[in-house]
């Protein structure tokens, strides 16, 4: 269970980081903008990034947490996201590709809406040492829209 290349990767992001964020509630509809800060802290010997997220979602105080390691085993990244805008935990696993110097999340939540579990596709993106790009796209009925997009810099 050695760290590895994958958790050095995670801890380049290590560090402050101030976010601009857009939501999209449904699809092509225009998105809700607000500004935040994303405190990144790599835990338990360099294994996991622990995220620390806060500011504002339609007018009202957000905060998050989230724990993004690198399954060995599995040969792929793992996400858990929560929030003060609900009670459960998102979880997600995908590969990273390094021709696009990114991570392609798949998982599922809770849809706040209807009650029901949605999947979920995230796109995180290590654009430059200090720009990161995480996309959200919910597949409602079949069809995939984007949900989110935060542009992290520092």
């Amino acid at each position: 269970m050695e760290v590895g290349p994958m958790h050095k990767l995670l801890a380049s992001g290590a560090g402050e980081w101030k976010t601009d964020m857009q939501m999209w509630m449904a699809p092509n509809t225009e998105p809700q903008t607000s500004n935040g800060s994303c405190m990144n802290e790599m835990i338990l010997g360099g294994r996991y990034q622990e995220s620390k997220f806060e500011g504002s979602v339609m007018g009202m105080p957000y905060e998050g947490r989230g724990l993004v390691g690198y399954d060995n085993l599995k040969k792929m990244f793992v996400s858990t996201w929560s929030d003060n805008m609900g009670t459960g935990i998102m979880y997600s696993e995908g590969p990273y590709d390094e021709k696009t110097n990114s991570i392609t999340f798949k998982g599922s939540s809770v849809d706040p809406m209807t009650g029901k579990e949605m999947k979920t596709r995230e796109v995180f993106k290590f654009v430059a040492d200090n720009h990161h790009v995480f996309e959200m796209y919910t597949i409602q009925e079949g069809k995939e829209f984007k949900s989110m997009e935060i542009n992290y810099r520092r």
